[in-house]
């Protein structure tokens, strides 16, 4: 690759970035990274053999930034980067809820930003993240930034109002799994399964049912159908989750997280 990149801020997902970087085939001489401690700074270096530079450095000489800071960091990461930043820089933003106009109305004119909502499974390459484009932002851009995170998962290009809502449903979503998975546990162990016997079979599960809706192409109801025998055992469990109002639960949660990912970009946080 002959672009240089930046990651800045990195954490747990922007390393996972950075591996991914480097195992779909960039260079760590064309990596550089920055880390608010030296001691994390001098771990990415020791481990991937990227250099690691200041934010002004990075801004200076990257020819692609990626800012991985937390939503409440990132104004004073662009005050910092501002005068260092060339209108022919592309930024590409990680931070939840946080539009692509902030950018522009914080750097230069003209700067092309493009806004990406990854979630945790990128460490272990299989995040979905959501790419959308600002206004300045050119195709070439969002190929860019697809060739970036796709060497971590899946990526997929919407509208940048759509960005909310896809934050709730996949930047949040893995939480959600955890969650069900962590009741359905407690609720094996109520049943006479050892803890470790109910987190297996719970995994595994979840596992099976996520290949056959990628991999079948069958709706979700089908699939559910297809396990759902008359009165069996499953249709007594899908009873109750409809009497415990589940799905009315689940919509709820996801309109809870759209309005939280809108009240971060209006900067009530």
């Amino acid at each position: 690759m002959t672009q240089k990149v930046a990651v800045l801020g990195t954490g747990k997902i922007g390393e996972a970035l950075l591996s991914g970087m480097i195992r779909g085939g960039w260079a760590p001489s064309d990596l550089l990274v920055t880390a608010r401690r030296r001691e994390r700074a001098e771990q990415l270096h020791a481990r991937y053999g990227v250099e690691a530079v200041s934010n002004a450095e990075a801004a200076k000489s990257a020819d692609t930034l990626i800012l991985t800071v937390k939503p409440q960091d990132m104004g004073a990461l662009l005050r910092e980067l501002a005068p260092h930043v060339p209108v022919d820089r592309l930024v590409i933003s990680g931070a939840a809820g946080i539009p692509t106009s902030y950018f522009e109305e914080r750097l230069a004119t003209g700067t092309p930003v493009v806004r990406v909502m990854t979630n945790t499974p990128a460490l272990v390459d299989e995040a979905m993240s959501v790419i959308s484009a600002g206004s300045h932002a050119s195709a070439a851009h969002l190929t860019l930034a697809e060739e970036i995170f796709a060497t971590v998962g899946k990526t997929l290009r919407v509208p940048e109002t759509q960005q909310d809502a896809a934050t709730a449903l996949s930047g949040s979503g893995p939480a959600y799994f955890y969650f069900l998975v962590e009741a359905m546990t407690d609720a094996g162990i109520l049943l006479g399964l050892p803890r470790d016997k109910a987190h297996d079979l719970i995994v595994q599960a979840a596992i099976g049912a996520a290949v056959m809706l990628r991999d079948s192409g069958e709706h979700p109801v089908k699939l559910r159908e297809n396990v759902t025998s008359p009165a069996g055992t499953t249709i007594n469990a899908i009873r109750e989750l409809e009497n415990h109002g589940v799905r009315a639960a689940l919509i709820a949660a996801l309109e809870a997280a759209r309005d939280r990912s809108r009240e971060l970009a209006t900067g009530n946080g």
